[in-house]
């Protein structure tokens, strides 16, 4: 990370700006354009999508960039970028075709659109920065292999917490400790909220109900834990991970040593899991453990204990400020804050807010009927469980009562959906026996592309 404030000197320097474009011009969208427009060196924000083009302009005069032009089509976005000019548009795909845009980041936190705005891009050539984890949770990891064809970086942010995990996962890993868990802090859970008893709260910060919901319910940190799990392979030790609560303000090192069952930790691959009212929040923490008692007696001489955990955190998330920073990674370096390692391992399953009724349809992330659980892939595989990536606009075929996990069998998917065709090939792809089974699940779905266009 010290390397990139350097790289972007020299950028600057070379009159050679990194060139980023944005989809979505919401409270994140708006405090990333900010933080590019007026504070971060050799990168330039050429270009932003929204459906509202109002809200992106808006998003560019908060930046003091006050000249925009609104374009309808690839060749003037084109030019606009050859002639050093601004752009907003309601039309993302055209961020994803045009020349000139190094990196494309999408913070819009819709599964579908999102989904083919990261498809779009990636089949472009485009570097590809998810504030997205809905998408990433449902179907980061054949978008992963997509990007490694076309030699591109698929990646979550630096700044949030999952980022903020994967380095510190990288950090410790780097150090010989093994990482044990991955953890979040977490200073509210309750999975019953919704749009109405958030809308205080998000009315004060200047930001959505639903997101603000998904962060209440569960739903949001469901999807930070399973990309983190996605990343380093680790799983979850039950349905819903342990999140134990402690008492709001109890310093996180005074309690670790407790908080998780041991076996959970030592036996397997780790666990992501959360925390609720640990100080320092909202930050970020990774338990480790090192069977050299050598280094043993260092880390405890390092003030990190006797063991057998050992805890490393970061006390805060900062996202968009460290944004840029992500971009950075993937355009100078081919590197990224969190990706996919291959196969899914942590899903995010759709779970009954309320007693839900055949004949209804299911509402978003962040809404009234569905909060999300992480479950480890094979289970949600072999269970048939509807993740809630794909839950929105899904019919109840039946009636389902309150905090029960819903399945495929239980809904009619509407058609025609880019999600639901990626989830299809990505079962398929990693299913497969082989390298030349997979090449060839990737062949057939790019002949079936072919002939529907």
């Amino acid at each position: 990370m010290i390397l990139v404030d350097t790289a972007l000197a020299k950028r600057q320097a070379e009159n050679k700006p990194v060139r980023v474009a944005m989809v979505g011009a919401g409270f994140m969208g708006r405090g990333i354009a900010l933080q590019i427009c007026k504070y971060t060196q050799g990168m330039e924000l050429v270009a932003i999508a929204n459906r509202d083009t109002a809200k992106a302009k808006q998003a560019y005069t908060q930046a003091d960039v006050l000249e925009v032009q609104e374009v309808n089509n690839v060749a003037q976005l084109e030019e606009n970028i050859r002639n050093g000019k601004y752009s907003i548009t309601g039309d993302a795909i055209l961020l994803c075709e045009a020349e000139g845009i190094d990196a494309i980041i999408e913070v819009t936190g819709a599964v579908e659109f999102g989904t083919n705005v990261a498809l779009r891009a990636i089949q472009h050539g485009k570097h590809i920065i998810m504030m997205n984890a809905e998408v990433d949770g449902t179907v980061g990891p054949i978008l992963k292999v997509y990007a490694d064809k076309a030699g591109v970086v698929f990646t979550n942010a630096d700044g949030d917490q999952p980022g903020v995990e994967m380095n510190l996962f990288r950090f410790v890993k780097g150090l010989g400790v093994k990482p044990v868990l991955c953890g979040n802090i977490k200073g509210l859970h309750d999975p019953y909220r919704n749009p109405t008893t958030q809308e205080g709260f998000a009315k004060k910060w200047g930001q959505n109900p639903a997101m603000v919901t998904s962060f209440a319910d569960g739903s949001k940190i469901s999807f930070e834990q399973a990309i983190v799990a996605n990343g380093t392979g680790m799983q979850v030790a039950k349905r819903g991970m342990h999140g134990p609560t402690v008492a709001s303000g109890t310093p996180l090192k005074d309690v670790v040593q407790s908080l998780y069952p041991l076996e959970d930790l030592i036996e397997g691959p780790g666990i992501v899991d959360y925390v609720v009212g640990a100080e320092p929040g909202p930050g970020v923490f990774v338990l480790g453990t090192h069977d050299n008692p050598i280094q043993q007696h260092y880390l405890n001489l390092y003030k990190l204990g006797e063991g057998p955990l050992y805890l490393f955190y970061t006390p805060y998330h900062l996202c968009h400020f460290e944004v840029p920073n992500t971009v950075a990674r993937a355009v100078l370096f081919n590197d990224a804050a969190l990706t996919p390692i291959g196969k899914p391992y942590v899903e995010v399953v759709a779970t009954a807010k309320t007693d839900l009724k055949a004949g209804q349809v299911i509402d978003g992330i962040g809404h009234y009927m569905t909060y999300g659980l992480c479950e480890n892939a094979s289970t949600t595989a072999e269970q048939n469980l509807l993740p809630i990536g794909v839950a929105e606009g899904c019919v109840l075929k039946r009636d389902i009562p309150k905090d029960q996990v819903l399945t495929y069998d239980d809904v009619i998917l509407p058609e025609g959906r880019t999600v639901d065709k990626l989830r299809a090939e990505q079962a398929q792809y990693f299913g497969a026996t082989d390298a030349a089974a997979r090449e060839q699940v990737l062949q057939h779905q790019a002949k079936k592309e072919v002939s529907l266009s």
